[in-house]
C-alpha cells in the first residue's frame, strides 16, 4: 500500500481542517498515509481529542502496537488521558494487538459517572474478552454494566456460539430469551450461529419466528440480507429445497435487490437442493457477479457431474468477466472433471493452474487428481500420481480416492496395499477398515471381512452412522438405520416392504454383498432393508404421490450400494425421479438410470 501525499497539496492551519485529513485516509482504509500524515502534521498543529481515535484506528490495522504506545504518550502528555472516547479508543486497541492488561487499565481507569452514562467502554472490554475466549470474565462483566446495550447482548451471544469451533448453544439461546428488546443483528446472530454449528432445522425455525413475531404477531422483524443469506445456507445444507423456495418468494415479494451476496446463497441454496436450473436461472439474473458469484454456479455444475457446464462457466468468467479464478474454482472444475470421466481435460486444467494462472494446488487438488485417474481405470496412474506428490504430502483424502477406485475396480492386492496407508495415516478412520472389509465380503473372504471388524473393535474404531433426511410440508423428517422412531414407522416399514416386493418382481436381488456378517441370504436381505436411506424414500412415495414430485433426500455418507441399485428400480418402475445427495455427490436416478453411472 503506498501513501498518498495529500498533505503535499494541501497544508491544513486549523486542528478542524488537521483531524478531516486524519479521519478521510484512516476511514477509506488507507491506514499507512494516516499514519504518515499525523506524524508529519504534528510538528506543526497540535492534535486533539478528536484526533487519536482515527490514528489509533490505524495502529490497529496495521497491527502496530509501538504506535499504539507513542499515542498513549502523547495523550497523556497533552492531557487527554481522562477523555472517555480517546480511553475507549486506546483500550480497543490494545485489545486488538494483544496487550490485554493496558486495556483492562484503561477500563478501571476510567470516571465511573463515564462508565455508567455510555456502554462503548464496556462493549470494548467485553468483546476483547469473547474474542479471547475467555466468556467467564465477558459474562461476569455483562452482568455488573448498568445498561446493557443490545449490541453488547448479540456480543455475547455471539461468543457462545463460536466457543471452542463447536458452540455452547444452549448458553446463546438462554441469552437469547432473556434478551428484553432483540434487534434484527440479535435474530441473524442466532440464525447464522445456529446454522454453523449444524443446527440447521433450529436455525430456519427461528427466521420463521422472526418474521411471524409472536402469536398476536409483535415483535415480527424484517430481515436484513445476511439474515436471508443465513436462512439460506441452513436450507442449502439440509437440502430444504421447500423452505428454500419459500424464501425466494419472500424475498421477491419484499423488494429484495437481488445482490452477489443473497444470489450467491440463492444459486448455492437450489444447486445443494438438486435444482441445478433453476440455479442457473438466478445466477443468469444477477446483474454484478463476483468470483464468489461465479464459483458458487461453476460448483454447482460439478455437484452435479457437468463437466461441460462447469468447464464452461470458467471460461465465460475468466475471458468475458475478466475475474480470475482461485483454488476452490479450480477445485470444482476438477471435480466436475473427475466425475465426468474427462481425464485429458482434468489434466489440462491442472497444469494450466500451476502454469497459467501461477496456483499452487494444495493436497485437495491433487486427491481429485487421483480420484480423476482412479475412475478411469488408471489405478498405476493414480498411484504413481501420488508418489509424485513431494511439495504437498498426501492425505487420508487422497489415499481414500485411490481406496475407492480399488473397490470399485475390485483391486484387492492394491486395495490392501492402499488400506494400510491410511491406517498409518488415521489408525482411527473407519473408512479404510468398512470398504476393505466390504471388497473381502463381496468376494466371500468372510474370515478375512471378519479379521477387519475385529481390528476395529479392538482399536475402538466406529463408523458413522447414516442418516437420512428429507423434507415433507415444509418440516424436515430424518431417518437412522433400522429407525422405528418416527410417527409413521409402521406405514413406512409397509410402504418399503411394498417397494421392495414389486422391484424383486422386476428383477431386483438384493445386493447382500454389501452386509459384512457371513449369514444367511435371508438375513443379510433384512439387514440391507432398514437403511436410511431406504426408510427415507418409502416416506417420500407416502408423503408425495403425484408422480410429477421429485423426491431428494440428502445422506452424511455414502449411498449404499444396495440401496443405490433398489433406487434405479424403483425410478423406472414407479417412473418417479429420485435425487439423492450423499456426501461425495449427487445422483440423479431417472427411468432406472443414475447420473453417477454406477460410480460414486
Amino acid at each position: 500500500m503506498k501513501a498518498r501525499p495529500l498533505s503535499h497539496h494541501f497544508k491544513p492551519k486549523t486542528i478542524a481542517e488537521f483531524n478531516t485529513i486524519i479521519r478521510s485516509l484512516s476511514s477509506s482504509s488507507d491506514y499507512i498515509s494516516a499514519a504518515i500524515h499525523y506524524t508529519f502534521l504534528r510538528r506543526t498543529i497540535l492534535p486533539d481529542a478528536n484526533t487519536f481515535p482515527f490514528v489509533l484506528r490505524s495502529a490497529t490495522f496495521l497491527r502496530y502496537p509501538i504506535l499504539a504506545q507513542s499515542l498513549h504518550s502523547e495523550v497523556t502528555k497533552l492531557g487527554f488521558y481522562l477523555d472517555p472516547f480517546v480511553r475507549t479508543s486506546l483500550a480497543d486497541a490494545y485489545f486488538k494487538l494483544g496487550s490485554f492488561q493496558l486495556a483492562l487499565q484503561m477500563f478501571d481507569e476510567t470516571p465511573e459517572w463515564w462508565k455508567f452514562e455510555n456502554s462503548t467502554i464496556w462493549n470494548v472490554i467485553i468483546n476483547g474478552y469473547v474474542k479471547m475466549g475467555n466468556l467467564e470474565n465477558a459474562g461476569d462483566l455483562f452482568d455488573k454494566m448498568p445498561n446493557q446495550s443490545p449490541a453488547t447482548w448479540n456480543c455475547l451471544i455471539d461468543g457462545y456460539l463460536r466457543r471452542n469451533h463447536g458452540g455452547d448453544i444452549r448458553k446463546a439461546e438462554v441469552m437469547f430469551e432473556r434478551m428484553p428488546e432483540k434487534d434484527v443483528v440479535s435474530w441473524t446472530t442466532m440464525v447464522s450461529g445456529l446454522s454453523r454449528n449444524g443446527e440447521n432445522q433450529e436455525a430456519l425455525k427461528m427466521f420463521l419466528r422472526m418474521l411471524k413475531g409472536d402469536e398476536s404477531g409483535r415483535g415480527a422483524l424484517k430481515p436484513n440480507d445476511f439474515t436471508i443469506v443465513s436462512a439460506l445456507i441452513a436450507c442449502a445444507k439440509m437440502g430444504a429445497l421447500e423452505s428454500g423456495v419459500w424464501i425466494h418468494r419472500y424475498i421477491t415479494r419484499n423488494d429484495f435487490q437481488l445482490n452477489k451476496q443473497i444470489g450467491a446463497a440463492l444459486v448455492e441454496m437450489y444447486a445443494k437442493c438438486g435444482r441445478i436450473q433453476s440455479a442457473s436461472q438466478v445466477f443468469e439474473k444477477i446483474s454484478h457477479k463476483d468470483l464468489i458469484t461465479w464459483s458458487s454456479m461453476i460448483s454447482g455444475w460439478a455437484m452435479h457431474g457437468d463437466w461441460q457446464n462447469s468447464v464452461q462457466y470458467f471460461e465465460d468468467m475468466v475471458k468475458t468477466s475478466k475475474i480470475m479464478p482461485d483454488n476452490v474454482v479450480f477445485l470444482s472444475v476438477l471435480m466436475a472433471c473427475s466425475h465426468s470421466g474427462m481425464v485429458e481435460k482434468g489434466i489440462k486444467m491442472f497444469d494450466s493452474m500451476r502454469a497459467k494462472y501461477k496456483i499452487k494446488p494444495d493436497v485437495r487438488h491433487y486427491s481429485c487428481m487421483v480420484d480423476m485417474f482412479g475412475r478411469a481405470g488408471r489405478l498405476d496412474e493414480a498411484l504413481k500420481f501420488i508418489e509424485s506428490m513431494d511439495v504437498v504430502k498426501p492425505d487420508h483424502i487422497t489415499w481414500g480416492a485411490l481406496f475407492n477406485a480399488c473397490r470399485h475396480h475390485k483391486n484387492i492386492e492394491l486395495a490392501e496395499f492402499v488400506s494400510k496407508k491410511l491406517q498409518q495415516i488415521n489408525p482411527k478412520h473407519h473408512g479404510s477398515y468398512v470398504f476393505l472389509a466390504n471388497m473381502y465380503a463381496e468376494t466371500g473372504r468372510w474370515k478375512k471381512a471378519e479379521t477387519v471388524r475385529n481390528i476395529m473393535t479392538n482399536k475402538n474404531v466406529s463408523k458413522s452412522p447414516g442418516l437420512s433426511c428429507i423434507e415433507a410440508d415444509g418440516e424436515m423428517h430424518n431417518f437412522l438405520s433400522g429407525d422405528r422412531n418416527h410417527p409413521c414407522s409402521l406405514e413406512i416399514y409397509k410402504k418399503l416392504d411394498e417397494v421392495v416386493r414389486a422391484a424383486g418382481a422386476k428383477g431386483y436381488v438384493p445386493a447382500t454383498e454389501w452386509v459384512l456378517h457371513d449369514i444367511e441370504e435371508e438375513e443379510k436381505e433384512d439387514a440391507l432393508g432398514c437403511h436410511s436411506e431406504k426408510l427415507a424414500l418409502a416416506f417420500g412415495l407416502l408423503k408425495k404421490e403425484d408422480v410429477e414430485d421429485e423426491i431428494l433426500i440428502v445422506k452424511n455418507v455414502r449411498v449404499c450400494g444396495d440401496c443405490h441399485s433398489l433406487f434405479k428400480f424403483v425410478s423406472r418402475m414407479l417412473e418417479r425421479r429420485i435425487v439423492v445427495r450423499d456426501n461425495k455427490r449427487f445422483h440423479h436416478f431417472v427411468h432406472g438410470v443414475c447420473s453417477c453411472s454406477d460410480y460414486w
